[in-house]
């Protein structure tokens, strides 16, 4: 699948001309079919919204998908890099196809920006003066969540995260701040949907609190199983888990549950209403989490063509790193390796009328950035 979105004014300046105007090319690989496709689209609609806003006449915006496959997605980026010519590669979801694809691009003298996808190895030895997180890394929100784990009391945590990068990243990152004992830590398969026997440790395991990472179906399926099976352990989750575009699924088996993210539909900023109120008028549902990120990752693109010319490398690579936008977020700036300094709040599980949706209820860690700056040379 490809899709080629360019603003009409830079499509008429290449009829015009018989080249395209002088501009950004960015190249998008993200997930829009199969089990992911919801978070990747969002990170796409995101992205676009805030192209569209912009007004610019200068972005091409190259999209295609990657199928959730590391294989597809180096396949994609060579070809972009070398026959579409990008100057930029962003839209990546999962953290796998990140290690796959960011390494190589930078290499090759072109801007990454991660609007999802923050695996510790970038942030530490792998990291590059061209590779910007604008979500997080990836320890980041269960971090948060252990943070909060301790405030509510839990002491023995069952812990669960699927057997990838970022479920790695994950639990190293709950057990980074939670102070308490840990009764079991299990990795599952990438895209399991039965989670019985799982859920049969979990039962005799003594844990007082269950902690999982499961994004996408995988979460969706865990929750109603969970919810099903009697077992009435507090859960615990970071967003991923409880976001938009899952909880109408999941129903009322997630509500009152908290969880952990650095951006929610009520936060009250100025550019955060609006994104939310254009967001839906342009699309028809409620942004996510996702959708908040990929809007902000284009914001920090216009923000740097602002003041520099992507020709001019040093330039352009400074005004990214001033990251002078109007996040959805409110507060944002880079640590000295490329990832977000920013707050991360505690997240209830609500309804609104007919809608599933999370309203901010405390905030779990301030000002934070990541574990991995003295591991990063760069």
């Amino acid at each position: 699948m490809k899709f080629t979105q360019t603003i009409l004014a830079a499509a008429l300046a290449t009829a015009a001309t018989g080249a395209l105007a002088e501009g950004v090319k960015v190249g998008m690989i993200t997930t829009l079919s199969g089990g992911g496709a919801g978070l990747g689209i969002d990170v796409r609609d995101g992205f676009m919204l805030a192209v569209n806003q912009s007004g610019r006449d200068d972005i091409e915006v190259v999209i295609e998908d990657d199928q959730r496959k590391p294989d597809v997605a180096v396949q994609l980026s060579d070809k972009m890099i070398q026959s579409e010519k990008v100057d930029i590669l962003t839209g990546i979801i999962w953290s796998n196809l990140a290690m796959a694809v960011v390494p190589g691009a930078v290499a090759q003298g072109k801007f990454y920006l991660s609007p999802n996808a923050g695996p510790s190895a970038l942030a530490g030895p792998g990291c590059s003066p061209d590779y910007f997180n604008v979500a997080w890394q990836n320890d980041n929100l269960h971090e948060a969540a252990g943070a909060y784990a301790n405030d509510a009391g839990h002491a023995n945590s069952f812990l669960l995260a699927p057997n990838y990068p970022a479920g790695k990243d994950a639990l190293t990152g709950y057990k980074r701040t939670f102070e308490g004992a840990v009764a079991d830590e299990l990795y599952t398969k990438l895209g399991q949907t039965d989670y019985a026997a799982e859920i049969a440790q979990i039962r005799a395991s003594g844990a007082d609190s269950v902690y999982f990472f499961l994004p996408g179906g995988m979460g969706i399926s865990f929750l109603k199983q969970y919810a099903d099976s009697g077992v009435d352990l507090p859960v615990v989750g970071p967003a991923f888990s409880f976001d938009q575009g899952i909880l109408q699924a999941v129903g009322d088996a997630a509500l009152g549950v908290k969880n952990t993210s650095q951006w929610s539909k009520d936060l009250d900023n100025p550019t955060n209403t609006a994104f939310v109120e254009s967001f839906e008028a342009e699309y028809g549902r409620l942004p996510s989490l996702y959708a908040s990120q990929g809007f902000d990752t284009a914001n920090l693109l216009i923000s740097a063509m602002e003041k520099a010319d992507i020709s001019d490398r040093e330039a352009f690579r400074a005004a990214l790193k001033e990251a002078d936008f109007d996040s959805t977020r409110g507060d944002f700036a880079f640590a000295a390796n490329n990832h977000p300094v920013q707050d991360i709040y505690v997240r209830e599980v609500i309804k609104e009328g007919d809608v599933y949706t999370n309203k901010i209820v405390g905030v779990a860690l301030e000002d934070h950035s990541n574990a991995f700056l003295d591991a990063c040379k760069m």
